[in-house]
């Protein structure tokens, strides 16, 4: 882990090469947690591991102000940067599925109302965690970390700061407000 923060420190000071290090350093547990991510809903988006790694790491070489402090925060941003390329990806999907910028049609079979729901779903969720930022941004943070990038608890607690019973309750809590707003 000391090489990590090492490269981390090298790279907020402008090191381009150790930005890249670093990256390289952690490919293989990005790779990992892409995977979990989009293996638990396959039918949700057309990316790929690959795909949504390098689409992480274009996020983190276009961010000017980013400064991750340890690996934690790294995978943390790297949870947020992933969720929000699996969002853009979802709305562009459901674009492309209600015909874009073609005209409207409409279609009055059983077969229209099972097309594609996993970007539906996806976008849900986005707009229930927006929600639940209005009330707590901390516990979308939770999520993002958990659901997203795959941290434990103790690298959430670490990472904001708290306890890992915190984020325990804050986790519960969170699945429940986000329960209520996706059965509505």
């Amino acid at each position: 882990m000391g090489d990590i923060t090492a490269l981390i420190q090298r790279a907020n000071d402008g090191d381009r090469a150790a930005f890249d290090q670093l990256f390289e350093a952690l490919y293989p547990e990005l790779r990992r947690i892409a995977h979990q991510r989009l293996t638990r809903n396959q039918r949700d988006t057309l990316l790929d591991t690959t795909v949504l790694v390098n689409e992480c790491y274009l996020k983190y070489a276009n961010a000017e102000r980013l400064r991750p402090t340890d690996r934690v925060h790294f995978l943390a941003y790297s949870a947020s940067a992933m969720r929000s390329i699996i969002v853009d990806f979802a709305r562009a999907r459901a674009s492309e599925r209600r015909g874009g910028d073609a005209a409207h049609l409409t279609l009055d079979t059983a077969l229209a109302a099972n097309l594609g729901g996993g970007e539906d779903e996806i976008l849900r969720v986005h707009e229930a965690l927006e929600s639940i930022a209005k009330l707590d941004g901390r516990l979308v943070q939770v999520v993002e970390m958990r659901y997203f990038g795959g941290l434990n608890d103790l690298e959430i607690a670490q990472a904001l700061g708290v306890t890992d019973r915190t984020v325990r309750r804050d986790w519960e809590k969170a699945r429940l407000l986000l329960a209520a707003a996706l059965r509505n």
